[in-house]
């Protein structure tokens, strides 16, 4: 191995340590009874999965001929099992191929399951596994948090449809919110601020309890320690609640709903508080992607603070004391703010002259569509 490679390999395998986060079955079983019929016929390929642990294989393997699949397969990154029901590792990364029941008794066993070895690590950029990746038809995982964006434009690159989970926080990169803007990405059908849980390797757990913070990044359910990750599903397949009219009630004022100062757009704080007599631009919080719809709605883009394009560079920030409290101050750009009377206590705020603006979280920039009402 070159010391290049070398460095790839080590580097790589530091970040799958740190993404080795395990879907709960009862999160997948949750989600994918939304797509049961898109699943006939298909070839499912789930590349960011450890066969031995993995309940993304689990969920396939035994639902296989329920969901009608023509194959599965199964790869990861490192070293795995080569005999599924045991413990050792082998000194090759595998994959799987599962293509159904073969004995009658629906539950698949270690003589239906091929394992195959493979030359390299498992990596999904590998070649090997983008030659799998062509093979398929829909690509389900929860693939590495820390290599999301190029995951993405894997997929996108290749033409697949997909079923992922990645962190909230993507919806906001440069590489993945043009994807939501253009309708080739939306969420899935689980709730945006529905927690999941992701169970992690021993020593992983035992940092994270070393660390605090139990209910922020961590939890215990039944005595074992479970990651929690502010994430969310991410897909191309069609899901009903797409085509669902978000019923709105209220009624616009300006009182209710300010301009932003420096922005030609209304602030809307909930998706529920959406007015249903405005047709201008209206700034919503991220949770409107849970019901958004592209018949009614046209995303126009995303503003986050300091905000404008999503690739924008930050003002440098300033600590300052206010009234014994720290805020941040930065330079007003075209970020939404609204104005205020004085700098609030520790919050973030922009400094114009004598005047002062209080930044907003992020916003998704939304038109009603001409009809929808």
């Amino acid at each position: 191995m070159t010391p290049k490679a070398q460095k790839r390999h080590l580097d790589g395998a530091k970040k799958a340590k740190k993404d080795e986060f395990y879907t709960q079955l009862a999160d997948i079983e949750r989600e994918l009874k939304h797509y049961k019929a898109q699943f006939k016929g298909k070839v499912v390929y789930c590349n960011c999965d450890d066969p031995a642990v993995s309940q993304f294989f689990h969920f396939f393997s035994y639902n296989f001929e329920r969901l009608g699949l023509k194959k599965l397969i199964t790869t990861c990154y490192r070293s795995q099992a080569t005999d599924l029901f045991s413990q050792g590792n082998s000194e090759k990364a595998i994959y799987l191929e599962y293509e159904g029941d073969e004995d009658g008794d629906k539950v698949p066993s270690s003589d239906e399951i091929g394992v195959k070895s493979l030359k390299g690590d498992g990596d999904f950029r590998s070649a090997e596994a983008v030659e799998l990746l062509k093979q398929a038809d829909i690509v389900v995982t929860n693939p590495p948090f820390s290599l999301f964006r190029e995951y993405v434009a894997q997929l996108i690159e290749h033409d697949k449809k997909f079923l992922i989970i990645g962190n909230k926080n993507a919806i906001t990169y440069k590489e993945i919110f043009p994807l939501i803007k253009e309708n080739k990405v939306w969420l899935g059908n689980t709730p945006i601020g529905q927690d999941m849980l992701f169970r992690i390797p021993d020593d992983t757990a035992a940092e994270l309890v070393e660390g605090g913070n139990e209910g922020s990044k961590w939890r215990r359910v039944d005595g074992d320690v479970f990651a929690r990750a502010s994430s969310c599903w991410f897909t191309n397949l069609d899901v009903a609640k797409r085509h669902e009219d978000l019923i709105l009630y209220e009624s616009y004022s300006p009182e209710k709903y300010p301009k932003y100062d420096n922005y030609a757009a209304i602030n809307v704080n909930k998706t529920a508080e959406i007015p249903a007599d405005h047709d201008g631009v209206m700034g919503v919080p991220i949770t409107f992607l849970d019901k958004y719809n592209p018949n009614q709605f046209e995303i126009l883009g995303i503003a986050k603070a300091p905000l404008g394009t999503p690739d924008k560079i930050y003002p440098q920030q300033i600590q300052v004391s206010v009234s014994g409290a720290k805020s941040t101050v930065r330079k007003l750009n075209d970020a939404p703010a609204l104005k205020v009377a004085t700098p609030p206590k520790g919050k973030t705020y922009y400094e114009v002259g004598d005047e002062f603006f209080v930044a907003v979280y992020a916003r998704i920039l939304i038109r009603r569509k001409d009809g929808s009402r």
